[in-house]
């Protein structure tokens, strides 16, 4: 009689419960007949989003302990990456689950076939920016805080993504720069290799000025001007003899090439009173115009003619 009851019991949850759950999981659409048919069930929505859930959690413990040893610059670079990693993994892992639950994700993918052809191209300069934008973590070809001139624009680099990079101008207005860019343009790192830039000023003095005394007041203005390294030392270039003036430029080095236009500004406060000081003239443009007449006028006939 127990036997009975428990072969009664175990029918009830076969037939009962457990049909009933199978029932359930079976319900939703169903496409085509045999191993061409496609059934995308409540079970399958269910597998998926376990499956997804799972692959989240494993993929956060491996860039935890990928990145708990690592710096601030390292670890934002590697998470950069990760991201596209991951997003590899996310879709392998549909694939193979609905593979496991018995679609032919084959015929998915054929049938889908013009979609993708359409999509890349679509998104080709997507793709290129992605790619870019792990040559540019990898190779280390960009960091932040690098000063980059883009288009005439000169910015400081605060972050880079996968796709695009944001400057800061001089002026406080943000830059996005497409991370292609940087493969096919040509694009000034001022601080790839060092910080420190060599910048200059130029200046024009009139003919007959004392050339050496020129010489000495650029380097005193390169000397006492706040922010202009003294290793190595400023210098300065007699240029050429230009049409109005003798023209001079004074070399200098700075740390701080984001900032130079204010350490120039200065420098040319300081070049003009050094100048008034020492009677050294910065003259305007000056053009001789010279007529020449062929033929004399009769100033006895202009005057009748009026």
């Amino acid at each position: 009689m127990v036997q009975n009851q428990g072969d009664g019991l175990e029918k009830v949850i076969k037939k009962d419960i457990w049909g009933s759950i199978e029932e359930f999981l079976s319900w939703g659409f169903h496409y085509g007949e045999g191993e061409k048919s496609i059934h995308i069930t409540i079970g399958l929505l269910l597998l998926l989003i376990t499956a997804f859930f799972a692959t989240s959690f494993v993929l956060k413990l491996i860039r935890k302990i990928f990145t708990r040893k690592m710096e601030v610059d390292d670890k934002l670079k590697f998470i950069s990456v990760f991201k596209f990693i991951k997003y590899v993994v996310y879709v392998a892992v549909i694939l193979i689950t609905m593979s496991a639950a018995g679609i032919n994700i084959t015929i998915l993918i054929t049938a889908s076939a013009a979609l993708f052809v359409g999509l890349g191209l679509a998104l080709q300069e997507l793709f290129q920016d992605i790619i870019a934008g792990l040559l540019i973590i990898i190779d280390k070809s960009l960091r932040v805080g690098d000063i980059v001139d883009v288009n005439g624009k000169v910015g400081k680099v605060f972050e880079i993504k996968l796709r695009t990079t944001r400057a800061i101008t001089r002026d406080d207005k943000i830059i996005v720069i497409p991370n292609h860019k940087f493969i096919s343009d040509i694009i000034y790192n001022y601080t790839q290799n060092h910080k420190m830039t060599r910048e200059r000023v130029d200046v024009g003095v009139a003919y007959g000025s004392d050339v050496q005394l020129v010489t000495k007041l650029l380097e005193e203005v390169a000397h006492e001007q706040k922010g202009v390294l003294k290793t190595p030392k400023p210098f300065v270039l007699f240029e050429d003899f230009g049409d109005s003036a003798l023209l001079f430029s004074i070399h200098f080095f700075v740390t701080d090439s984001f900032g130079d236009p204010k350490i120039k500004s200065a420098m040319r406060y300081g070049i003009d009173a050094k100048f008034r000081q020492n009677n050294i003239t910065i003259p305007f443009p000056q053009r001789d115009v010279h007529f020449y007449q062929h033929m004399p006028i009769d100033i006895t006939s202009a005057a009748k003619k009026t």
